[in-house]
């Protein structure tokens, strides 16, 4: 075993960088032949991507966005409207979702999610070749909302990693087209129980 030491804190965090440490073991370590958890891509990121700034991550991805857009646009080709708009469904206004672009008219059959994610997160959709966890369910609701939607192009961009710092993820609505009666029949229960208690409440 070798001992580091070191004369300030700085430094001793610097050390620990891209090495599987006490404090990281739980976000590593897994069962045998289960998936890798969100330390190890936090480990490659520290080693192949720049620092992360101090700038919330919501105002970086609100500040990405329209790169990442434009850079969808360059190697497609294809022309995205970015107007600020909602989808509702035609059944269900409180069933809604706000696409980021998306392609043709209102009710478009393609759309662009874009996530400019951590570094981490970023490198896990790379190499999986899927959507985190944390966003499957906004990408289902894309398709739960706007019936006449067939593809949706999810774009990650992170300038941080030089050397995959945009790629595409397209979903198919074939591809998930149970999920996606899955959620609107749990979101049509929930709204009807939401509205049933509060009219129980209010009257």
């Amino acid at each position: 075993m070798k001992t580091l030491t070191f004369d300030s804190r700085e430094a001793w965090l610097l050390a620990r960088k891209g090495k599987i440490t006490g404090t990281r073991a739980k976000d590593i370590i897994v069962k045998r032949g289960t998936s890798y958890k969100k330390g190890f891509y936090e480990l490659i990121a520290e080693r192949i991507a720049l620092p992360p700034t101090e700038e919330n991550p919501m105002d970086r991805g609100t500040r990405l966005e329209s790169e990442a857009i434009e850079r969808f646009v360059k190697e497609t080709g294809k022309k995205v409207n970015t107007d600020l708009v909602i989808w509702t469904r035609d059944d269900n206004e409180s069933i809604a979702f706000s696409p980021d672009g998306y392609i043709g008219k209102k009710s478009a059959k393609e759309a662009v999610e874009c996530k400019c994610l951590s570094s981490a997160s970023h490198i896990e959709a790379f190499l999986t070749k899927e959507v985190p966890d944390e966003y499957k369910d906004q990408t289902i609701q894309a398709f739960v909302v706007n019936d006449k939607l067939q593809t949706l192009y999810v774009v990650f961009y992170d300038p941080r990693v030089p050397c995959k710092d945009f790629f595409t993820i397209r979903i198919d609505r074939e591809a998930v087209k149970e999920k996606v009666a899955e959620y609107l029949a749990y979101e049509q229960m929930i709204l009807s129980e939401v509205t049933k208690i509060v009219t129980e409440l209010t009257f």
